[in-house]
């Protein structure tokens, strides 16, 4: 669907059988992700806390619009985290179906 909405579709096709070197390249690949979405999750909570303690301040009012802007960018950044962890998910998926499996 987002894939769709933000013309991200690849069209490649290989017909080789995979190699170990390939399948380690995948493993890489798929351990980076997810070590990119809890960059982001990180970020978000970091950006909650900071909005939380603009919030708390009391003799500061006139800046509290500040706290509910860091809180705000920490639903970006978790919705893009996510987004961008399953879109490359699903990329790598088809692109491993369309490799072949190891050893075949």
């Amino acid at each position: 669907m987002f894939r769709n909405v933000l013309k991200l579709k690849y069209e490649f096709q290989n017909k080789e059988d995979i190699i170990l070197r390939d399948f380690l390249a995948l493993e890489r690949t798929r351990l980076a992700n997810e070590r990119t979405l809890l960059a982001y999750l990180r970020t978000s909570l970091y950006m909650v806390l900071g909005g939380i303690a603009f919030l708390e301040l009391r003799d500061f009012e006139n800046i509290r619009w500040l706290g509910y802007v860091a809180i705000g960018l920490s639903m970006v950044f978790v919705v893009t985290g996510v987004v961008r962890f399953y879109h490359l998910k699903q990329s790598m998926r088809e692109y491993y179906e369309n490799m072949g499996k190891p050893g075949e």
